[in-house]
């Protein structure tokens, strides 16, 4: 049916008429809806919110401050690079404060005594000193990531084109912001790496140094989650909860310990799945698709067949 159908027996002027008289009445509708019956703005009343599409490019220019010629300009010289380091930074910097205001926007009553602006400012400042021992850290994963993978050509390949690497660039950046006191708009920017890569880490989950997801599509990392140094995992691995606590009016318990503890220099293989506050001993090896939910000592193998022989 074509745009130019009328009602009929109604001229142009009145089939148009009729239209924005119906519109109107769907947009009271809504205001209806989102005003009274089903209001779920925080608080009632913030509509302030922080902005998807300015964390993508606040998260470019500090992917291009941490890595100039990967993530920034290819012809950068040594004259011009920091320079373009400086320039860039302070644009995203910049953005990031109103970002973290509006973050800040979302904390009970009271949490703070500061102003708002002034608060975010405190927090991006922190934040910014970190940005190189962040970058250290990251340099840290590269390099596992290129010395555990036969396929890998280069480091600069593994950086710009391996999206588990991308993931834990997001993650280490957004862990930096929730721990400082913005978990919004580090939420923020773990949706927009999961969305990105296929690869969903909580902000809050602990990760340290050398740490490599290879082919990535499907990971799942909890928010309690504590992975230590040295850790490979493969697609498609979880490291979730078993059960969620309730209180005494049936409410979800939140931030209560529920996921894996991965102690160093563990490798766990595509498919498998670490549920509960179980501890992956040091040295472990757990095998594809094996569905683990027990603790196992250090330097252990679990298969699939002594998985269910040990949980039978």
């Amino acid at each position: 049916m074509g745009s130019n159908t009328q009602t009929p027996g109604l001229s142009p002027a009145a089939a148009a008429q009729s239209t924005e008289a119906e519109l109107a009445d769907v947009v009271a509708g809504l205001r209806l809806s989102r005003e009274v019956t089903h209001k779920i703005r925080h608080r009632g009343s913030v509509r302030e919110l922080p902005s998807r599409s300015s964390l993508e490019e606040i998260r470019d220019g500090l992917m291009a401050a941490l890595f100039p010629s990967h993530y920034g300009c290819p012809d950068l010289t040594d004259e011009t690079i920091d320079y373009f380091v400086g320039h860039t930074l302070a644009q995203a910097l910049n953005l990031l404060t109103e970002q973290v205001r509006r973050d800040l926007l979302f904390l009970p009553p009271g949490a703070n005594n500061l102003p708002a602006i002034d608060h975010a400012t405190l927090i991006v400042r922190q934040f910014a000193a970190l940005l190189p021992e962040i970058r250290g850290t990251l340099a840290e994963d590269l390099t596992a990531a290129y010395n555990g993978d036969p396929a890998a050509s280069s480091v600069a390949e593994v950086l710009i084109a391996y999206p588990g690497m991308r993931a834990i660039i997001h993650h280490r950046l957004a862990h930096a912001l929730h721990g400082l006191g913005a978990p919004l708009v580090a939420r923020l920017l773990a949706a927009i790496s999961q969305a990105e890569t296929g690869i969903d880490i909580h902000p809050q989950a602990q990760i340290g140094p050398r740490f490599f997801i290879d082919h990535g599509t499907g990971v799942v990392i909890g928010q309690t989650a504590i992975i230590g140094e040295n850790v490979r995992l493969y697609q498609h691995v979880t490291l979730g909860a078993k059960r969620f606590s309730e209180d005494e009016n049936g409410m979800l318990i939140k931030g209560e310990p529920r996921h894996p503890i991965i102690e160093d220099n563990v490798v766990i293989y595509a498919g498998a799945t670490v549920l509960g506050r179980v501890v992956v001993g040091h040295g472990s090896v757990i095998g594809g698709n094996v569905w683990l939910t027990q603790s196992v000592p250090p330097d252990s193998f679990i298969s699939q067949a002594q998985n269910r022989h040990a949980e039978a």
